[in-house]
């Protein structure tokens, strides 16, 4: 007698299965799904014209989203692959299959009205107990772009690449002249040389444009924290108190020649990351409520450190609704820390608990 469980691959089921009998009751896929019925759709159903095929709906569309990332699945490919290999995924899409046109196009398309579904969560998880807010945390991680550093050009080798560009036309239309505006001798279609150099200059042109206009904005943002320092020291003074350490030096202006644009994902920065050096990265921010563990805001930027990301966090919360409530205290490290910062925390009634 065998003592194994026997392996059937080909019988029927006597009585079709149900996908809610795949999946205990304590499933994340079910707390999900229970979530999403609860939240008003009504913005994404009414712009579904009702032409064509039949489309899925934003309920199973969105569940799929939001499990795939609360477990780490966020491209559009894996989660169509998921809802054939993984039973949780075939859960949520009711054993359907959306592919990942859809899922792509359904998150860009309703990128703003997501945003608007995530303050019915906090408000859901208000309602259910599960969220008081009292403190928030909040920090920040560097996100890899995908795009390499290697695809980068700095403001300083940009100036040589174009020096050197200058010079090969230069050069290059002296010998177009010499040679009568014929091809030379050895086969070279100086014209098309000629070209090709241009368009590199007009290239690098550009790069140190938005270089450029970059370092513009750092300058404001360097010469507010300038007169904070002097304002600081002046008042110090005032008190008759001697500052600690020499009067802070005015910042310099203009672009540096270390300053970067990325050819690939012009729009991510270089970044020191934990442990590896620098990389092309995004500052992603986070801030979360510390009895609960619910995130209450996330916004993503290009700044390199943290200095300037308490004013969006704010600004955020003054747009939620006011039955969600205010936090009373805000919790940061030092990387947060700043006399502005602390003043605005207060200016929103929120006590600042940062590290100096």
């Amino acid at each position: 007698m065998s003592r194994f469980i026997p392996v059937d691959r080909q019988t029927d089921y006597l009585l079709p299965p149900s996908v809610d009998e795949w999946l205990p009751d304590g499933h994340l896929a079910r707390f999900v799904v229970d979530v999403v019925e609860q939240l008003d759709l009504s913005t994404l159903t009414r712009r579904y014209m009702g032409r064509g095929s039949k489309a899925h709906h934003p309920a199973v569309l969105l569940s799929l989203l939001i499990y795939g990332y609360a477990t780490g699945v966020v491209s559009s490919r894996k989660i169509e692959r998921a809802t054939y290999d993984s039973v949780a995924f075939r859960y949520l899409a009711a054993n359907t299959h959306p592919d990942h046109d859809t899922l792509a196009t359904f998150r860009r398309r309703f990128l703003p009205e997501l945003e608007q579904l995530f303050v019915q969560v906090l408000l859901l998880a208000r309602e259910m107990k599960l969220l008081k807010l009292g403190t928030i945390a909040l920090d920040g991680t560097k996100l890899k772009a995908n795009a390499s550093k290697h695809k980068a050009l700095s403001y300083g080798h940009a100036k040589k690449l174009e020096a050197q560009f200058r010079a090969e036309v230069k050069a290059l239309t002296e010998r177009a002249e010499s040679a009568d505006k014929e091809d030379a001798a050895d086969g070279m279609e100086i014209p098309a040389e000629i070209a090709r150099r241009e368009a590199r200059l007009a290239a690098i042109a550009e790069a140190k444009a938005k270089i450029e206009a970059r370092a513009e904005e750092r300058d404001a943002t360097e010469q507010a924290a300038y007169q904070e320092k002097v304002a600081r020291r002046e008042a110090q003074r005032k008190a008759g108190k001697k500052p600690r350490g020499r009067d802070p030096e005015p910042p310099t202006g203009g672009p540096r020649d270390k300053d970067q644009i990325n050819f690939t994902d012009p729009q991510s920065r270089i970044m020191p990351v934990t442990g590896k050096g620098f990389d092309q990265c995004y500052n992603a921010q986070a801030a979360v409520d510390t009895e609960s563990l619910l995130v209450t805001h996330v916004h993503v930027t290009q700044a390199t450190n943290d200095k300037q990301q308490v004013m969006p966090l704010l600004t955020a919360w003054q747009g939620y609704p006011e039955t969600l409530g205010k936090p009373d205290h805000l919790l940061g490290d030092t990387g947060y820390f700043s006399a502005s910062n602390i003043q605005a925390c207060h200016d929103h009634g929120i006590e600042p608990l940062l590290a100096m």
